[in-house]
């Protein structure tokens, strides 16, 4: 059975195969069966006597029996309305069910674990303190997911129907923004690690999360030499039987280094012996050589009238001329594959171990894959992804040459996208080179590589040139503004996708990185701070010069710049003395947080946004210079549907009796708090720059006339991904406007699962729908690939 959704969304019979939602008793009988067990177990530990053990875990259960009662209701009303934020009826997926169903999860363990607790307790091998940690574990985790289910109430209460991403008062993505940096996070990164995933991810997840504390630690010290990660990056043996320290270092780790750190540990698959490892796994090919293509405008003929010529320059921006990487993969080798003109090209990559003998060529294929990576626009390369991509030019039986872009934040937007449309123009001209005779080509990319797959196609469609036959983009993010979205709620506990990692990623790309010269911040992160101090001024001339050129960039579409004030933050209470271990502190911390009045607090000072009669004039990118006319909110106001449509005053009826107040702040019940972080101070940029309304940084912006140039679109979405709703309003805005779409979700996978394509059946499963909806593109009806 296929483990994903598909729909075609235009006048196909798409089919739901499975869901991830389907459960074997509904939210209400689970909540009823998990109260009933846990005051059984609250009663049993309560008559223990005075015990340490005992008392914790009768609170615990106590805790779970409040968070569980409070919490239904509120999944319930989410569920009840989340129909209307569908794209049709065949594809029930959103992040409001995205966020029940994470919640459910949360509860099926509990329930479970109750149950053991009660059948066990009595035994002399029952385990009371590591049953005790897990209940604690999971009751942290549940009260975050409480939290975040009030926020999902209030966007309900405030957006309007169909409408994912809030829109309108930008104050209250600040509101938001401002608590979310504020809550505990360090809960889901141990020994909740990835519980709403598929069992088959969470070793794979843990063994992530080890490496990274594990790197983080030789970052501090300026380590991030590759001899040291190579050797010790996943040993980390005290993260490795600490789940709560290894939870509280995670959570230290995202908030407080710098893009330069994720840049420097995505990467890490780059090693050459790692990457030498995974290419002995992979499937054997016969061709993979990366090329140089020469910084040389060269002509295109236009699509309306091919006796006409455009000329395609090089790319430009921030740097200059220069080339462009690409990596050439093909299972045969293909006539032109070794010409002397494609051999000129090629760039020497040092010792690879592989060995390819040397076979008879085979016939230039008719399709070509046009591959554009992901890694956030700030690391990675076509090598990282090169695993799957081999097994992509088995399975499909054409070439497929991967783009390698250049990364922010040593070269922001829109240099990516310069480089992807340069070379993307280069391979459609050059494909006899390629091994391929290009009558069918695909653009595949996945999250960042998504996005720019949708962008170099409408820059083509605007250049006049041929645009691809289709597009294939996997978990794709479609607007880089910080607009809060039921499904972003999920990166509060996404390993993967953090929300302040995303947040420091794009503004990276969009060139709007923030400094921070307060010394006393510094010293309250320790070395952490001073690592971030380093980088900042390491960086701080790149910044100038980046907006410099941003501000006379703007300048030539007749705008001025508008000034914006960097955040702000303090820490309102100092740290608390050292504990025992991180252990105990972690299992002494929801008790402390519950029942007293002094939390640990952080706030932001400055998160305000600039008014609406600010921001309305945005100012616009052209199309490679080329004006696209003034902009207006009205211009990109594009996820509603018409004001008297029946769906819309039948969501308005489900939702007439909520609360409309203005501010996601307010949203919390009295009596209520949600853990805190006390993971020191967090430097979260807010990306609010009007470049990132750019529709060639956030797609989803575009207007109409520029969305109807894109070819057929197939996306293949994540349920649990902070990113789904990206996908969702994407295709919402596709089929409205009547071009070809599809959308799959896939169930109970992270985002960036191709890359973990060779882990389990379910990854594997996902990654051949991606394969099958590119052999969609690459083959017309009745007609063999080669």
């Amino acid at each position: 059975m296929e483990t994903a959704w598909q729909v075609t969304a235009r006048g196909s019979s798409g089919m739901m195969t499975a869901s991830a939602f389907s459960h074997s008793m509904d939210l209400r009988t689970m909540t009823q069966s998990l109260v009933t067990l846990a005051e059984d177990n609250m009663a049993f530990f309560s008559s223990q006597g005075p015990g340490e053990t005992a008392r914790r875990l009768s609170n615990v259960f106590a805790g779970v029996r409040e968070q569980a009662l409070g919490l239904e209701p509120t999944l319930g009303q989410l569920l009840g309305v989340a129909h209307h934020f569908d794209l049709d009826t065949e594809t029930p997926a959103n992040g409001y069910r995205s966020l029940v169903h994470t919640a459910r999860c949360c509860l099926a363990h509990l329930l479970h674990k109750s149950r053991y607790v009660a059948s066990n307790r009595r035994s002399i091998f029952f385990r009371a303190s590591h049953n005790l940690a897990e209940m604690e574990a999971y009751l942290a985790a549940l009260t975050q997911l409480r939290a975040l289910s009030y926020y999902a109430q209030r966007l309900l209460a405030i957006n309007r129907p169909g409408v994912l991403f809030f829109e309108g008062d930008e104050g209250l993505t600040a509101d938001f923004l401002q608590e979310y940096v504020t809550l505990h996070k360090g809960c889901f990164y141990g020994r909740c690690l990835g519980f709403q995933f598929t069992p088959a991810i969470r070793p794979f997840l843990q063994t992530l999360s080890i490496g990274l504390v594990s790197f983080g630690e030789h970052y501090k010290r300026n380590e991030t030499g590759l001899s040291v990660t190579a050797s010790s990056l996943f040993t980390g043996g005290r993260f490795a039987i600490d789940p709560e320290l290894r939870g509280a270092e995670f959570e230290r780790i995202i908030q407080n280094l710098d893009v330069h750190f994720w840049k420097a540990f995505w990467n890490i698959t780059e090693i050459e012996v790692l990457s030498s490892l995974a290419n002995m796994a992979s499937t054997t090919v016969r061709v993979s050589r990366l090329l140089s293509l020469p910084p040389e405008a060269f002509e295109m003929p236009l699509t309306s009238d091919p006796k006409l010529t455009v000329t395609i320059s090089p790319p430009l921006a921030h740097t200059g001329p220069g080339p462009v990487l690409a990596r050439l993969i093909s299972y045969d080798l293909r006539e032109g594959q070794d010409s002397k003109a494609l051999n000129s090209l090629v760039k020497s990559e040092g010792p690879r171990l592989e060995l390819r003998p040397r076979p008879q060529q085979a016939p230039r294929s008719r399709a070509l894959v046009i591959h554009i990576h992901g890694g956030g626009f700030v690391a990675q390369t076509s090598k990282s992804h090169e695993p799957y991509l081999k097994t992509w030019a088995q399975e499909l039986g054409v070439p497929i040459i991967s783009i390698d872009y250049s990364l922010a934040p040593e070269a922001p937007f829109p240099r990516a996208l310069e480089e992807c449309f340069f070379a993307y123009c280069w391979a459609v001209k050059h494909c006899d080179l390629l091994g391929s005779t290009g009558e069918r080509i695909c653009l595949a990319g996945d999250s960042a590589g998504g996005n720019l797959c949708i962008t170099v196609s409408l820059r083509a469609a605007a250049y006049g040139v041929r645009v691809p036959d289709g597009i294939m983009a996997a978990y794709p993010v479609t607007t880089l503004q910080p607009s809060v979205s039921p499904s972003r709620l999920l990166s509060l506990m996404d390993p993967l996708l953090p929300l302040s990692v995303l947040s420091k990623c794009v503004s990276a790309y969009s060139g709007t990185e923030t400094e921070d010269h307060s010394d006393s911040d510094q010293k309250a992160l320790g070395v952490m701070g001073l690592v971030q101090r380093d980088t900042s001024l390491f960086f701080r001339d790149l910044r100038l010069g980046a907006s410099s050129w941003l501000n006379s960039f703007l300048e030539l579409s007749g705008r001025k710049p508008q000034k914006t004030s960097a955040p702000t933050a303090e820490a309102v209470r100092p740290q608390e003395s050292m504990r025992r271990s991180v252990s105990e502190a972690a299992l002494a911390q929801p008790e402390s947080l519950l029942n007293t009045d002094s939390l640990k607090t952080l706030t932001i000072t400055d998160l305000s946004f600039k008014g609406n009669s600010e921001t309305s004039d945005t100012p616009e990118m052209s199309l490679s210079m080329e004006t696209l006319g003034p902009s207006t909110p009205s211009d990109v106001n594009f996820f509603l549907r018409p004001e008297n449509s029946q769906e819309e005053a039948e969501a308005k009826d489900d939702l007439g009796t909520m609360d409309r107040g203005p501010r996601v702040r307010a949203a919390f019940p009295e009596g209520f708090r949600p853990r805190r972080s006390s993971q020191g101070i967090l430097r979260m940029p807010l990306y609010s720059s009007p470049i990132v309304k750019n529709p060639f940084m956030s797609p989803l912006l575009a207007p109409d006339s520029m969305l109807k140039t894109l070819p057929p679109v197939h996306m293949v979405a994540c349920a649990l991904d902070p990113m789904l709703d990206d996908s969702v309003m994407f295709a919402r805005r596709l089929r409205d406007l009547g071009q070809p779409v599809t959308l799959n979700v896939v169930e109970d996978l992270p985002h960036g699962f191709l890359s973990l394509a060779a882990l389990c059946r379910e990854t594997r499963q996902a990654a051949e729908l991606c394969v099958q909806r590119i052999r969609l593109v690459l083959t017309p009806p009745s007609t063999p690939l080669i």
